[in-house]
């Protein structure tokens, strides 16, 4: 990219930047509930990969302790999205990103905010298990405690707890010891779950975390999300329309139509947004007829 179309990206990108949303959470997150607290929104936000406008115009508010969804076509913005909100998207080269992210209430990309501290707050499971194959399945449940250098007490109860809140105690507890690439891949998905649980996030982000698992491991996690709900913010990314109705309390619609960059076209409790859809484009995509 030649110095005039740099210098002109970083205009625009500035330019956006400095714009702020109405205040009214009424206009800016409309499936925000009067008077919920949310520990983490974004506002006017715009990402590039390089040039290219990925995401536009992105308001989005998380109430505390509900499920969002996040659903759309392959490709419209979704995953990127919440790789934006634990400070992932500024690993990839050439990525930038204009407006806000906040989370209680700080811009977690300013300058003085640590972004190893924002990702024990806003936790990720991804939709491909990673665990850590060589450790054991004790191990890896503290291995993110030990990464962030929290002090802990009681690893033993610290396990149990995270294992149990991820529906797999019951499985492992005779095997803590064992290598986590011994357990199938939805025990090893779920040991993810608990891995994450263990640094206490406020938000946990799960990007498709069930595409690859089989209908019994599915409805398990499925049953760790509506409980780890009940004490944490989680947003899910779902091409699975059934899953979205059955998990969450909130869904957002991604789309990008004609090659422009993704927007929000309906932002809503998921019951509205499944039944009486306000969009012509919500109701065809959550009706099967294109996506």
């Amino acid at each position: 990219m030649n110095e005039t179309k740099t210098a002109a990206l970083e205009e625009e990108i500035m330019s956006i930047k400095n714009v702020r949303v109405p205040s009214s959470p009424q206009d800016v997150h409309p499936n925000q509930p009067g008077g919920a607290s949310v520990h983490l929104e974004t506002q006017n936000l715009h990402v590039w990969f390089g040039k290219r406008l990925i995401l536009e115009k992105v308001n989005l508010a998380f109430p505390v302790n509900s499920v969002t969804a996040l659903i759309g076509p392959s490709g419209c913005g979704k995953s990127t999205f919440i790789r934006v909100l634990n400070r992932m998207h500024e690993f990839i080269p050439g990525a930038a990103l204009a407006g806000r992210v906040l989370y209680d209430g700080q811009d977690m990309y300013d300058a003085a905010v640590d972004p190893v501290n924002i990702r024990t707050k806003v936790g990720m499971v991804f939709q491909k298990p990673n665990p850590f194959p060589t450790m054991s399945i004790k191990d890896n449940v503290l291995s993110g405690l030990k990464l962030a250098q929290m002090k802990y007490e009681n690893p033993e109860e610290i396990v149990r707890t995270c294992l149990e809140r991820a529906s797999l105690w019951n499985e492992v507890k005779d095997r803590l010891d064992a290598s986590a690439s011994s357990l199938s891949g939805g025990q090893q998905q779920r040991l993810c779950i608990a891995r994450s649980l263990a640094v206490s996030p406020k938000v946990l982000l799960m990007d498709e975390p069930c595409s690859a698992l089989d209908p019994g491991s599915t409805r398990r996690i499925e049953e760790t999300i509506r409980e780890i709900s009940s004490d944490m913010t989680v947003v899910i990314v779902t091409h699975n329309m059934a899953q979205a109705q059955r998990v969450s309390d909130y869904t957002a619609f991604f789309l990008s139509e004609d090659g422009a960059p993704a927007q929000v076209v309906e932002n809503a409790k998921t019951d509205e947004i499944f039944k009486k859809p306000k969009d012509s484009r919500t109701n065809d995509y959550v009706n099967g007829l294109f996506g």
